[in-house]
């Protein structure tokens, strides 16, 4: 029995080689592309910014109408799916709502998409794995190895979005904390200029908008909030709900304090910077710390063997003639 026995439809190993290949070629010129080519952050930050302005108007002006004619066929099939199966008034509704705020979606149609796929993907999944093992019967396996395999795939297409959505917010949150010092530097410049507040937070979200898009569209919404909403408070708490970082929660409760309390805004915000910032010098140390134990599996993999090649193999060479001339 060879490879190509256990392969459908007549495909030869040469036909996935050369298939792997052009997927290969495919990816890396769309990697140097997509490196070249030259962002703009601040597009679709405006635009979010645009959206959330246009949400607290509708909520202060009490109209909160939904417009159809701006929603696609498919999120309306989205929504009529998730309607009847009143996902919407469950009460993990809230906590989905926080994540997708997490990882960067703000949307109000959001949460039916997230809904509508964690429905429809395992079903999609378990059908197409009953059509390959039991209607097509492509491979000879054993019936608990195709259950097996179904049952696998109904969990993959339960737990894909959770983890899709749960690998965007960590990126996000990385980006986020790496840009919070240099944000509470800003922020105190701007305390100690005499700025308020909101004129504080739109000034560091200006600066901040080419170097880290994702922290200034946070802070110009809080910028928004604070304008419209009547609570401040919540406009601040809102803030640490869509970031989910200790850094923004630490920074949030010295603001709500320095509110409460009148304490000078540019000295607890120096301080904070200050730990901000040796906290991410000791988080670089550690992982210059942790470099020498994760080289070594790649050095003796890949270095070692060709140092041993280049270092013996003349030796052992010269060994073979010799001995063979004996």
């Amino acid at each position: 029995m060879t490879v190509a026995d256990y392969l459908p439809f007549g495909i030869t190993p040469d036909d996935i080689i050369a298939f792997l290949a052009g997927i290969v070629a495919f990816v890396s010129v769309y990697a140097v592309w997509n490196g070249l080519l030259a962002k703009d952050p601040l597009a679709g930050r405006l635009k979010s910014l645009n959206e959330r302005r246009s949400e607290l108007k509708a909520e202060m002006m009490s109209t909160r109408r939904r417009n159809k004619n701006a929603e696609t066929k498919s999120v309306d099939f989205m929504r009529q799916v998730v309607d009847k199966l009143k996902l919407l008034k469950s009460s993990q509704t809230t906590k989905i709502e926080q994540q997708l705020a997490q990882a960067g979606w703000r949307s109000r149609d959001g949460v039916v998409i997230f809904l509508f796929f964690k429905v429809v993907l395992p079903l999609v999944l378990a059908t197409v794995s009953a059509v390959l093992f039991y209607g097509l019967q492509l491979y000879d396996l054993p019936p608990m190895a195709r259950l097996a395999i179904s049952l696998g795939s109904v969990l993959l297409g339960f737990y894909a979005p959770d983890l899709y959505v749960k690998n965007q917010a960590s990126k996000r949150q990385h980006m986020l904390r790496k840009g919070l010092p240099d944000a509470l530097d800003l922020m105190v410049i701007c305390a100690e200029a005499g700025l308020t507040l909101d004129a504080s937070l739109n000034r560091v979200a200006r600066e901040l908008g080419t170097s880290w898009p994702e922290l200034g569209e946070e802070f110009s919404l809080t910028a928004i909030e604070l304008g419209f909403l009547p609570d401040r408070r919540r406009a601040l708490h809102n803030l640490t709900d869509r970031t989910g970082l200790p850094g923004i929660r630490g920074m949030v409760n010295t603001l709500l304090q320095s509110e409460k309390y009148g304490t000078p805004l540019a000295q607890s915000l120096r301080v904070l910077a200050s730990e901000f910032r040796d906290e991410r010098m000791m988080r670089a140390e550690e992982k210059a710390a942790r470099l020498p134990a994760t080289m070594t599996v790649p050095l003796v993999i890949f270095v070692l063997p060709a140092l041993f090649v280049v270092l013996i193999g003349p030796a052992i060479i010269g060994t073979i003639d010799n001995l063979s001339k004996l």
